[in-house]
């Protein structure tokens, strides 16, 4: 639709921001009381990583993400009268971009986890697509932060596609930033919980 609409990079960029950021929270508000709002095979990783979920359950919820963004694609590529997968030729590699994706997955899980550890579950609705939003327009990666996001895009030759052969790169900076988030996250939390508790003391 953003082709569609205009041919102004910058216009199609916000147009797919806006997109996003509101399918995004309304998603999480909504499923999130019924499922968890699993919509990153990463964070999934991660609980099971935690115990918090059991290892059939983690790979129930991995592959119903990644069938989901497939079936996603191909509903798209078919409304506005596409192949229903057409395989993506935009290249998006290189030092720079993969650094975007460290960034941008690294503030999500930040802010995911920062969330759960503070009790603040309730706000992610809300945290998660301003922080994507954001990440979209501060990295030159465009904020993809996600393995099934960025394995459906491919299956897309439009402005949101990656082409296949740069997806193992993606998800590893993905992984990178996962990882990263999460720990600072931890750090973070429990340095403010130690002040907090100091502060009592004294």
């Amino acid at each position: 639709m953003a082709q569609r609409l205009s041919s102004d990079v910058g216009i199609q960029l916000l147009i797919n921001a806006l997109s996003i950021v509101l399918a995004l929270g309304l998603s999480i508000q909504l499923l999130g009381p019924i499922s968890g709002g699993h919509f990153n095979p990463l964070v999934t990783l991660v609980q099971r990583a935690r115990k918090e979920m059991g290892t059939t359950a983690a790979i129930g919820y991995v592959a119903s993400q990644c069938a989901g963004g497939v079936v996603g694609a191909v509903i798209a590529n078919l409304m506005f009268g596409r192949p229903a997968i057409i395989m993506s030729t935009h290249v998006r590699t290189g030092t720079p971009v993969w650094l975007g994706e460290v960034v941008a997955t690294a503030g999500l899980f930040l802010i995911i986890f920062i969330s759960i550890f503070r009790g603040g579950e309730k706000f992610i609705p809300i945290l998660v697509p301003a922080w994507i939003a954001s990440a979209i327009f501060f990295t030159v990666s465009t904020a993809f932060a996600n393995p099934m996001v960025t394995i459906s895009r491919s299956l897309t030759d439009t402005f949101t596609g990656i082409k296949a052969s740069c997806l193992p790169m993606f998800i590893v900076a993905q992984s990178v930033g996962a990882i990263i988030g999460f720990f600072l996250a931890k750090f973070l939390v429990k340095g403010a919980r130690n002040n907090v508790h100091k502060n009592h003391l004294q």
